[in-house]
């Protein structure tokens, strides 16, 4: 989502997750050999990563671009071999509607531009992949689901690290029981932002993103939920913040929370927007510690373990971005079940919220049983391809 570093049969249940049975019935005998996609806004993300990712992808096809810089937009869908027909720009956008090689838009916008988006995707008919966190406000992300239903179509968050080997050999591992009972998770998610990257420039506003907090540390709340397959109850949160710098007037640098899971497990986090970068993540059991450093970035992640003897899995790496296109292309077609629904997004939306809560109120409890249950397990799941 920020940094250039880089099946079973099971259809789950929610919102985000699964359409009537009569409609993924009709997707799965539409006779399409690929589902083709609509990349909305051309940034760092879709040109280096997404875009590219289409390579790898066996059930996705890059359909069209949305951008404001019609430019940059037809020089892509040349390079691309997309017809001129297939280049989209937000004022007509709503054209979508009646172009039948777009069956889902994935949106790779600024986080306050989601819900705009993705709520008119869905009204003209598409399914959505939206980029993570799903929305700035908690009510956005509800309106999103309102706007999924009322359209019945798919919404899936970009979580990639559901579908990421070393994340589910990590899971997988957790569920075994081989190294005891899990005690603490810890994450640690932050990088140096630059305002004069255009990229990074919106997420020091405050309105436009949510600061470190949703742009990093999304991944260590998300991470610590995925890890344990359960919910915190209670949490607690620090922020630390100079404000002579200027790079932090509208938003905060640096948090930190503890939360609380009913298996008695505790989570440790932090993200800034003002340390060296790092995605990574560990797990300490009664017999044994899981280090992954780095473990969420694009590429290049590591797996350890120590304290046990427990065989350190052999993970392959993949094209990650390939990877969940190609399952929102099975999920549309009634092959795969929905696993990163729109209510997952919104809850990690509330527990950020109660993150800042928290560190508003200097560190006071705030109770977040707020009724979410996975529906899917990544782990139980998320087969990976084969080599």
């Amino acid at each position: 989502m920020t940094m250039d570093v880089s099946r079973r049969g099971l259809i789950g249940a929610g919102v985000g997750a699964a359409l009537l049975p009569s409609v993924a019935k009709a997707q799965a005998m539409t006779g399409k050999a690929t589902v083709g996609v609509a990349v909305v806004g051309l940034g760092k993300l879709s040109l280096n990563q997404i875009i590219p990712g289409f390579r790898n992808c066996r059930s996705a096809r890059l359909a069209a671009v949305v951008s404001g810089h019609p430019e940059k937009a037809h020089r892509i869908a040349e390079e691309q071999k997309l017809s001129p027909r297939s280049v989209y720009t937000y004022a007509d956008y709503d054209r979508i509607a009646s172009d039948p090689n777009i069956d889902v838009v994935y949106i790779v916008l600024p986080n306050f531009m989601h819900a705009e988006y993705t709520i008119r995707a869905l009204k003209a008919g598409k399914h959505v992949l939206c980029e993570k966190p799903m929305a700035t406000t908690i009510g956005d992300a509800e309106r999103m689901i309102a706007a999924a239903r009322t359209a019945n179509r798919h919404l899936m968050i970009a979580y990639r690290c559901h579908y990421e080997p070393l994340n589910l050999a990590g899971m997988r591992l957790l569920r075994s029981g081989e190294l005891g009972k899990t005690r603490v998770v810890s994450t640690v998610m932050g990088r140096q932002a630059d305002p004069s990257d255009p990229s990074d420039a919106w997420r020091l506003d405050m309105m436009k993103s949510g600061g470190a907090l949703t742009d990093m540390g999304i991944y260590g709340v998300n991470g610590a939920r995925y890890l344990l397959n359960e919910e915190p109850t209670e949490i607690q949160a620090w922020s630390q913040t100079d404000k002579s710098d200027p790079r932090f007037r509208d938003v905060v640098d640096l948090y930190s929370w503890q939360a609380r899971f009913p298996s008695g497990a505790i989570a440790t986090g932090s993200t800034s927007f003002n340390y060296a970068a790092t995605m990574s993540w560990e797990v300490q059991s009664e017999n044994g510690k899981i280090t992954a450093d780095p473990g969420c970035f694009y590429s290049g992640n590591r797996l350890t373990l120590g304290g046990t003897k427990v065989a350190t899995p052999e993970i392959r790496e993949i094209d990650q971005f390939a990877r969940e296109m190609d399952w929102i292309a099975d999920v549309v077609r009634g092959k795969a079940p929905m696993v990163s629904t729109a209510e997952e997004g919104l809850q990690d939306m509330r527990l950020m919220m109660a993150i800042m809560e928290s560190a508003a109120k200097g560190g006071a409890s705030v109770a977040t049983n707020y009724g979410f249950r996975r529906p899917v397990d990544p782990a139980a799941v998320v087969d990976l391809p084969k080599a």
